[in-house]
């Protein structure tokens, strides 16, 4: 049965679906999406074994959007970290799905001992795919969407039309799977909300902020050695990003902690939700081989 509890950092708190009983299992979901997504994990984990926990990321919710605007991904570890000690766990296992993988990577960097282990979905490690962006032109055709984030306002061009847009990329990314515009509902209700689209977009926005002090500790962060065992897994008809580009960019000498890699056929972006059952045997199985 799937239930909800409230996490909290300083003033501002997170909505979150929870279900089990167990060692702590994190789910942190990405862009556009909410923790919705992982209904199927939350179901299959806790019946593992595991207390599964999805919270609702910073500024999916009125009460998560901090007052001075601050979505650097630092802020966003520091988040995670401190559902960790409200969660009364000394470490826990961490799965990030897009945005929330970029997150995962970060609260490896800021705080590697409360991580029994790590799994991103779709994303891979962020330093190495802007290098592979950088000389890629498929996939800065793939990526383009980014700079129109960047545009003031662009906000409101996500959710117009009753979010037709995420619901066109849910299917662009997610190409094999006929019901990606069907299963995009909660998303584009949830950035409908007010001040949510902004968020999400400051995301990406401030991602290329390179001077600021929370700016420069993020880049940090995610150019750290990543001392986790991280599980890396992407869908191999992924639209965002190819998945011969997630390969790429999972390298080993990264992962002194040790690293995988599983590409799941007949999957696109949304991995998780299209092929549910392949995806929780292998956090199952990461899960078993890492145990806290």
């Amino acid at each position: 049965m799937i239930g909800a509890i409230t996490l909290s950092n300083g003033d501002l708190t997170f909505p979150a679906r929870v279900a089990g009983e167990g060692p702590v299992a994190l789910l942190l979901h990405g862009f556009p999406d909410t923790n919705e997504t992982f209904v199927a994990q939350l179901i299959a984990l806790a019946a593992a074994g595991f207390r599964v926990i999805a919270p609702s990321m910073r500024g999916y919710a009125t009460e998560s959007q901090p007052a001075d605007g601050d979505y650097h991904a630092v802020r966003m570890a520091e988040d995670v970290v401190a559902w960790i000690d409200q969660l009364g766990a000394d470490k826990v296992h961490l799965v990030g799905h897009d945005w929330g993988a970029n997150i995962a990577f970060a609260t490896a960097g800021l705080a590697p001992d409360r991580l029994a282990s790590l799994s991103v979905i779709a994303v891979p490690h962020p330093v190495r795919f802007a290098e592979h962006y950088a000389v890629d032109a498929e996939q800065q055709a793939r990526s383009a969407y980014i700079l129109d984030f960047l545009q003031p306002g662009f906000e409101e061009a996500i959710v117009a039309d009753n979010g037709a847009w995420i619901a066109e990329r849910w299917q662009l990314w997610s190409p094999t799977w006929a019901e990606a515009g069907a299963a995009s509902a909660p998303a584009r209700a949830a950035l409908a909300r007010p001040g949510v689209a902004r968020a999400a977009l400051e995301y990406y926005r401030q991602a290329f902020d390179t001077v600021s002090p929370a700016g420069t500790a993020s880049a940090a962060l995610f150019a750290a050695p990543v001392v986790v065992p991280t599980l890396g897994i992407c869908g191999a008809d992924d639209g965002c990003i190819a998945s011969g580009v997630f390969a790429a960019a999972m390298q080993a000498q990264d992962f002194p902690a040790g690293m995988e890699v599983r590409t799941i056929a007949g999957a696109g972006h949304f991995v998780h939700a299209e092929k549910p059952d392949e995806v929780n045997a292998l956090l199952t199985d990461w899960f078993a081989r890492n145990p806290i």
